[in-house]
């Protein structure tokens, strides 16, 4: 009879860990499905309500072409805008003129404009975002095609329901984001709209896919938006304070930056990033954007739209914060920055309590506690060395992927899942080496962990102190081990799903938003997690086997991440050639930014290798990439120099001012300027004072300027400097027409191949020094 109700026993145990893992796989899954609306509506949509099909249309038209600043394509993709606006009932507008941001990159920016009028007196509301795609290959289809397809297709369901709205509504698609955020300075500071606005709501893109983030930006307290964001009750946010917090330590930045910064305006960015390997690359097309994406950033925007046209915008100010974050049914949570405090102190006094408690009832050791230790941090540095190391290693085994500037691959989510299991593998393998071991002793270590984290989150990075949350419940199922016999599995499993909810996302969220180095993020938050749970996982049985499981799975992962490594079609690698003329040293040579050289590039470049001459500087890109390979070449075909003109030459007091034009004898898309001085009183392109601090900053022979060109026009320069100070500038003039242009004969890239973003690719560059 005994022995009949230990099997009995035996087999609930299995039957229950059984259900417990079920319980976790489904709360790992449904955290992130919860996150995305469906797409019911893509074909079939009332006129009053946001139609995915019809957002999708305008994206299939902005993008048709590559629509940078200065193009054609542009041009047209700005007369749409204008046309979809007049078909609205809407009287557009261009706001036509030339900035240079805070990093001296000037253009002329062409910001499309309309603004809807309200009933009464109050701020008015921004709808943002913009049109220009990146130079100079991508089509711009997400990035941000999709945002202003978002925009319009909500206007469009906004005038169909016939409502007025209290508030102005301005609608601003902005031009030459891509460039320095130059359209959204233009109209900060020099549109006479701006003294009207209250808030802005920004549509943006980093990918192709996955969940729109909410991220606030502001410069005082949170709390005023986050209360307004709650009420307009959108149903799918996500967003948490935590996320931001990081943001703003990024270099990163959005038109709605600029409104921030330069006007004191309050605002709300909403930004996918999945599929980020199509970021600013010929892959941004239409058929990669999701469409159950666009209908999160639809999602969005008619909540808030219906809301925020009839608030009163000065609500949305305030100095004080919120700790905020999203969990699957209860949509956003927040609490005041004043509870921090307090509910760290809770969670001190708990943990000592339980602790004690624990002692007393002989079910927890201090010697155990300790010993505890030991595979709670083996399980964290293993894995954090894993992490750590995984994406080196690929870019060692493959190593077109170092050609991948922005550091994420096609098959980078396979390598998250590699990471994932082999942690799991790792953290069940260090734990079944101490069977001795008390599993409430086991709770100490990472609890412990836990305290640390929470407290310097709280003290130095408060808006992630919402890690307290999944403190608590560990804190709850420690309790319960402590008072009962038994173990719980599927009482603790479900106590542990706010654990699953909100920490489960950011295994993903950061290698994708980050780039693949930040594996690390990943294998250190499935140990932190494990941590958590310590005492779910340390009542299973066969640990050792859950390990092996978890290992194979990995095994499968990492053997269908390697299938997915090979650049095909559909997952092109990035490649690079420019041609140089450079008159300084009378030599012409071929170059690359490539570091694994294809056939199609090293015919170019893997010749004997010559000395062309230093070319220190560092062209204008996103992550400072230099030329890698150059040879030198024979080949001179003949290519016009730019015409310099001096306009001014004088001196007045201690000061020398000196004018001069640059005039462009060919067809070009971008004029650079290095200077070797540094201490300008003052330097004006184009009627456009640059930054002082941008000029302070600088360094000897670094960037002076910028000019993306439009209409081929000249770049004319103002400069103040001391009277004796003579001036070497080098010009760097490039056009993007290495692969088109009839003087050359190159042949058609591979089709495995794609032109590299964020540099200046495809170029015929002519390098000149200019001496006054």
């Amino acid at each position: 009879m005994l022995k009949e109700k230990n099997f009995l026993t035996l087999n609930m145990k299995k039957i229950s860990q059984v259900f417990s893992i079920i319980i976790i796989c489904a709360a790992v899954y449904y955290s992130f499905y919860v996150l995305l609306p469906g797409v019911s509506n893509v074909t079939t949509a009332s006129k009053s309500a946001f139609s995915v099909e019809k957002a999708m249309n305008h994206v299939k038209y902005i993008s048709q072409e590559q629509h940078f600043v200065g193009t054609n394509a542009h041009v047209r993709v700005q007369n749409y805008l204008r046309a979809e606006l007049e078909k609205l009932g809407l009287q557009s507008y261009l706001q036509r003129g030339y900035t240079a941001g805070d990093w001296a990159n000037l253009s002329m920016a062409n910001n499309v404009l309309a603004r809807i009028p309200g009933k009464k007196n109050g701020k008015a509301l921004v709808l943002l975002s913009h049109y220009d795609s990146s130079p100079h290959s991508s089509y711009g289809a997400s990035d941000a095609g999709s945002g202003v397809a978002t925009i319009l297709e909500g206007l469009r369901v906004f005038l169909e329901q016939g409502k007025e709205p209290d508030n102005d509504i301005i609608v601003m698609f902005s031009d030459a984001e891509e460039l320095g955020l130059n359209g959204a300075q233009l109209f900060v500071n020099n549109h006479t709209w701006i003294k009207d606005v209250g808030l802005v709501l920004n549509f943006e893109a980093r990918g192709s896919g996955g969940p729109s983030y909410m991220l606030v930006e502001t410069n005082e307290g949170n709390a005023g938006m986050i209360h307004e964001f709650i009420r307009a009750n959108p149903d799918y946010p996500v967003g948490n304070s935590f996320m931001y917090s990081i943001y703003k330590m990024l270099p990163n930045d959005t038109d709605l930056t600029v409104f921030r910064e330069d006007a004191d305006l309050n605002g709300f960015n909403f930004a996918f990033i999945d599929d980020h390997f199509d970021y600013h690359t010929q892959l941004d097309v239409a058929d990669r954007l999701d469409p159950e994406t666009l209908a999160h950033q639809g999602s969005y925007l008619m909540p808030l739209l219906n809301h925020f046209a009839f608030a009163d915008l000065a609500n949305v100010k305030s100095a004080d914060d919120l700790v905020y974050f999203n969990v699957p049914l209860f949509k956003l949570i927040s609490y005041p920055f004043g509870l921090i405090i307090p509910m760290l102190v809770i969670a001190f006094i708990a943990f000592i309590v339980i602790l004690i408690r624990g002692k007393r009832k002989r079910v927890i050791s201090y010697k155990g506690a300790l010993k505890g230790f030991v595979p709670f941090l083996i399980m964290l540095v293993v894995n954090g060395l894993l992490g750590y190391f995984l994406w080196p290693v690929a870019k060692s085994v493959y190593p077109g992927f170092q050609d991948i500037l922005h550091g994420f691959s096609y098959n980078g989510y396979w390598y998250i899942w590699v990471v994932v299991f082999f942690s799991i593998s790792v953290s069940f393998l260090s734990y079944s080496f101490f069977p001795k071991l008390k599993n409430n002793d086991l709770a100490v270590a990472p609890l412990f962990f836990w305290l640390v984290l929470t407290a310097g989150l709280s003290i130095y990075l408060k808006g992630g102190a919402f890690f307290v949350i999944p403190l608590y419940c560990s804190l709850i199922i420690w309790v319960l081990s402590i008072n009962q016999k038994r173990s719980g599995f599927v009482i603790y499993s479900l106590i542990a799903l706010p654990i699953l909810f909100i920490l489960t996302p950011f295994v993903q969220m950061f290698p994708v938003g980050l780039g693949l180095k930040m594996l690390v993020a990943s294998s250190v938050f499935v140990s932190l997690i494990f941590g958590l749970l310590i005492i779910l996982f340390a009542n299973y049985q066969r640990k050792k086997i859950l390990a092996a499981l978890s290992f194979v799975m990995g095994m499968v992962f990492l053997v269908v991440s390697h299938n997915n490594a090979s650049f095909t079609e559909a997952t092109p690698k990035p490649s690079s050639l420019v041609y140089v003329k450079d008159m300084i040293t009378n030599t012409n040579y071929w170059a690359t930014y490539d570091k694994e050289l294809t056939p199609w590039v090293a015919k170019y470049l893997m010749t004997d290798k010559q000395d062309v001459g230093d070319f220190k500087e560092k062209l204008s890109s996103k992550y400072h990439t230099g030329f890698t390979h150059t040879n030198k070449t024979a080949y001179q075909p003949e290519i016009k120099v730019p015409e310099t003109e001096v306009v001014l030459d004088t001196l007045v007091n201690e000061y020398r001012i000196l004018k001069i034009k640059i005039a462009p004898k060919r067809l070009v898309n971008r004029l650079e300027l290095f200077a070797d001085m540094v201490n300008f009183e003052s330097v004006s392109v184009n009627g456009v004072m640059l930054d002082a601090n941008f000029l302070s900053s600088r360094k000897p022979n670094s960037k002076l300027v910028t000019h993306y060109i439009s209409y081929n026009s000249p770049t004319v320069i103002h400069m103040v400097l001391p009277s004796d100070q003579k001036l070497n500038l080098t010009l760097v003039e490039a056009s993007n027409d290495l692969l088109t242009n009839r003087k050359f004969v190159i042949p058609t890239r591979p089709k495995t191949e794609m032109p590299m973003p964020f540099v200046l690719n495809d170029a015929i560059i002519v390098k000149q020094q200019l001496r006054f």
